[in-house]
């Protein structure tokens, strides 16, 4: 707790990007209890409230003498009468679930194939080498593009997708780390004394890579995002009706000359808001990694 309190000290930028994090991970495992469309995918049409502009409200007639009901609009309605505020608040959810499950999928896989790799040498490093090549030669987005159409459109498609796509980067930096460890004399001392090839990578290397995976991790989030809302723009991500931001853009893209360009500019602006703070909390740990310890 201490050491994340001077942390935040020494980096109020990466304060502020937590902070951001924070909260949209708040609003997006809460909103299904409090968006005003509590509907699944907050989905639920009335053409007749049909692109209301923010800050609308509707008199809704319940049944049942004298019984009114006032519906509120804060960020209005989208052509099919969907209340804005909760299919963006809705989307929330899907980016970062995607970047959460891509970050971890990537460093499932990277992690330990980068760290074997650099430790082990030899012809397994030498493979290993040879695929991050191919792998790291091909465009993120053709590859991307090319396992979403290999298994499908599709909520959970769009996971695998990304997190096979990201793992590349993580297992090249920790290969390239690993090397550098592998004949430290702490793990010389660890060969000497007869401990398992398992047990120096995982007991005594992997610990020591902790702020550079983190460093990674952070990035990552921030581009899984983007890659999602660029899948979801491109009509290959999340499928009508579930809400993300990237097919919200896609849908009101024209209507950033007319009245109702917020209906695209606010999902492009929760992304920002994101993507930046990641980035932030990225940087700043990687300041913190390359500072000298403390005497």
């Amino acid at each position: 707790m201490r050491t994340a309190l001077i942390f935040f000290q020494r980096e109020p930028t990466a304060l502020l990007g937590a902070l951001c994090i924070f909260a949209w991970a708040i609003v997006a495992t809460t909103s299904a209890a409090w968006r005003p469309d509590p509907s699944p995918n907050a989905n639920a049409q009335n053409l007749e409230w049909s692109m209301l502009p923010p800050g609308s409200s509707v008199i809704t007639t319940a049944e049942g003498p004298g019984l009114n009901n006032t519906r509120y609009f804060p960020l209005g309605t989208d052509r099919f009468g969907r209340d804005f505020l909760s299919r963006v608040v809705a989307g929330s959810g899907l980016s970062l679930a995607v970047g959460l499950v891509a970050v971890l999928l990537s460093l499932l896989i990277g992690v330990p194939l980068g760290a074997f790799a650099g430790y082990l040498g030899g012809w397994f490093d030498a493979a290993v080498s040879w695929l991050l090549q191919v792998i790291w030669s091909i465009p993120t987005l053709l590859l991307v593009l090319a396992i979403t159409l290999a298994f499908g459109k599709g909520f959970e498609q769009v996971f695998l997708a990304i997190g096979l796509s990201m793992w590349v980067e993580v297992a090249r930096v920790v290969r390239g780390q690993t090397l550098a460890l592998r004949h430290i004399e702490w793990v010389e001392a660890g060969r000497v004394l007869g401990l398992s090839t398992q047990r120096i990578v995982l007991g005594h290397i992997l610990p020591n890579l902790v702020g550079p995976i983190a460093v990674l991790a952070s990035a990552n989030f921030a581009a899984a995002i983007l890659i999602e809302a660029g899948l979801s723009f491109m009509g290959v991500g999340a499928q009508i009706p579930m809400p993300s931001w990237g097919n919200l853009i896609r849908d009101h893209y024209s209507a950033i000359l007319t009245g109702h360009a917020h209906l695209a500019l606010i999902p492009g602006a929760c992304i920002v808001s994101l993507v930046l703070s990641f980035n932030a909390l990225s940087n700043a740990l990687a300041r913190q990694a390359s500072r000298p310890p403390a005497s």
